[in-house]
């Protein structure tokens, strides 16, 4: 259609001059004495448009004439560019290769063309070459374990984006001063480069991992478990993985407690999910009871747990169960309440059939001093105890009822029975 319409202009054309020229009789005299000359004057107008592209090529031909010498630099400096970046990414080909040392010679030959060339200086693009250069001479310094060089070369990449004026090149080059510090297991230095980061770029993900690994080498438990609780809460991890890091993390904190307020004051501070962790919540009534704490609060702390193990949804796993009946049996060494008791006499009623439970009310009436019903419930749980500690030290309570009912034969009999299964543990 185009086409077709660029016909029909170029028609239109022709006929105007064809209409014109035809019946164009005007005639144009010029006078040089003696001379005279008589021209038509479509012959003129003819003229004049061979007279204009004439003068036309000719200013081009000069325009172009004077451009070489600006079109050579322009190549010579495309040129340059060219090899720059071919050595830079030599450069990097060489530092994912492991040839530091080489790739640390590229970097620095690609700082060397870039200010040789005229107007180096100028232009975003150049200093970004030259931040990026100084950056891979900085990683491969690293490598080499060349600190000082490192070090150098990191604080010409940071002048060098300061000029820039571009906020996500500085903030890079900190982030990778944070980890260098990491690595070289340098707390301190990790630390301040950290606090020159913005506070926005500090919530980021790879912001909040190198804060986890730094609070974790400064010994920093708690700053440790907030910047975990917020990368489980980024999906920095899978669900398995955040609560094991956070579990983790929160019996860190209960065992830097030094006593028992400060153990109050962390354990107020764990989430509602996090105290009702098992492993938690036995590992705090545990220590808590250590430092001298009441026994009634670490009761209460295991509370939800307990109710957990009773629950027929979530449940325990055996080693969750068997540790809090230890934790149970160590505070039931020091003090039972009547309420704990029918807590517990009610769950072995529910769930006859359970040999912990049994095992655990036995304890229990063995701290009332109830002597008879403690060694009947223990001999009937004893025989379906799977966990080896749990039936050593039923044993060794039923050694200790037979001493107290002087059987002295049925009592070594017992402590027969509880040193082999310890021997067998150990084993």
């Amino acid at each position: 259609m185009r086409v077709a319409l660029w016909f029909l202009g170029l028609f239109g054309v022709a006929v105007l001059l064809a209409l014109f020229v035809s019946s164009n009789e005007g005639t144009i005299t010029v006078f040089w004495p003696p001379h005279r000359v008589d021209l038509s004057l479509n012959m003129v107008v003819v003229l004049l448009g061979l007279l204009f592209l004439l003068i036309h090529l000719a200013l081009r031909a000069l325009v172009a004439l004077f451009a070489l010498p600006g079109q050579a630099r322009s190549w010579r400096v495309r040129h340059q560019e060219q090899v720059m970046h071919a050595t830079l990414l030599e450069a990097l080909s060489h530092f994912v290769a492991g040839r530091f040392l080489r790739a640390r010679k590229a970097a620095l030959e690609v700082l060397a063309r870039e200010s040789a060339m005229a107007g180096s200086e100028g232009g975003s693009a150049a200093v970004r070459l030259r931040v990026m250069s100084y950056l891979l001479a900085a990683e491969s310094s690293q490598a080499l374990q060349d600190r000082s060089a490192r070090d150098a070369h990191l604080q010409k990449a940071l002048t060098q984006s300061a000029s820039l004026g571009a906020l996500g090149v500085r903030e890079g080059l900190l982030l990778r001063a944070v980890r260098w510090a990491l690595e070289d297991r340098d707390a301190e230095a990790a630390q301040d480069w950290f606090g020159l980061l913005p506070s926005g770029v500090a919530r980021r993900t790879v912001a909040l991992r190198l804060r986890l690994k730094l609070a974790r080498l400064a010994g920093q438990s708690g700053l440790a478990l907030d910047t975990a609780r917020l990368l489980v809460k980024h999906r920095a991890f899978s669900d398995v993985s955040g609560r094991g890091l956070v579990r983790a993390l929160a019996l860190e904190n209960i065992l830097d407690a030094r006593d028992t307020e400060q153990l109050q004051r962390v354990w107020h501070k764990l989430e509602a999910a996090e105290q009702a962790m098992p492993e938690v919540a036995c590992l705090a009534a545990e220590r808590y009871l250590l430092l001298g704490g009441d026994h009634a609060l670490a009761l209460d702390w295991l509370l939800p747990v307990w109710e957990r193990m009773l629950s027929t949804q979530e449940g325990l796993s055996q080693s969750q169960e068997i540790g809090l009946i230890r934790v149970l049996e160590t505070v039931f060494s020091r003090s039972v309440d009547s309420v704990w008791l029918v807590r517990i006499e009610q769950a072995q009623m529910a769930q006859p059939g359970d040999a912990v439970l049994q095992y655990l009310a036995g304890v229990a009436c063995l701290h009332l001093e109830l002597w008879g019903k403690a060694q009947q419930l223990i001999k009937q749980a004893l025989p379906r105890l799977h966990d080896h500690q749990l039936a050593a030290r039923a044993w060794v309570m039923l050694a200790d009822l037979a001493q107290r009912q002087g059987d002295a034969e049925q009592a070594a009999a017992a402590w027969q029975q509880a040193a082999q299964l310890a021997l067998r543990q150990d084993d």
